[in-house]
């Protein structure tokens, strides 16, 4: 079940790229899920390991992807740590609850990220208890948590 804590985290990992370039594996860039990432996110296609074709940027390594692609490799791979995602996008929402289907992981948010239409399950770290199941309900426990800085 994806977690998610509103506000300042101790021990979040707030600079992904930095993480990213001294934690990754070429093995990463490779398999399924981010090639997935790579293509919806950045609208780019992984060549290989090393290689990753971008429209804008022409060939680029992984260390040049963008940082929600990054946050969204590293939070597959590093299920235990927390990981800032105010650094994605609202294009990263979906994947991160995909990847909250598939393991249990925590991300804090200094904004409330538009997850989308859909039913969804994320538990809201500031309060243990509450588990909002859709837009509104992240909103307002978001709106709540923010303003008051709890």
């Amino acid at each position: 079940m994806l977690r998610v804590w509103f506000g300042d985290k101790d021990n979040a990992i707030y600079n992904t790229s930095v993480f990213f370039k001294n934690r990754y594996k070429d093995e990463w860039i490779v398999d399924d899920f981010a090639r997935k990432v790579i293509s919806d996110v950045d609208h780019s296609k992984v060549v290989d390991s090393n290689s990753i074709e971008s429209p804008v940027l022409g060939n680029i390594s992984p260390l040049q992807l963008s940082g929600g692609v990054k946050a969204l490799i590293l939070m597959k791979h590093f299920p235990g740590k927390v990981f800032n995602a105010s650094n994605c996008g609202d294009n990263c929402a979906k994947w991160i609850l995909e990847l909250g289907d598939e393991q249990d992981f925590s991300i804090n948010l200094f904004h409330v990220m538009d997850f989308g239409e859909g039913e969804f399950d994320i538990r809201i770290l500031n309060d243990r208890r509450l588990i909002v199941h859709n837009m509104q309900e992240f909103l307002t426990a978001g709106a709540s948590y923010l303003r008051e800085g709890k």
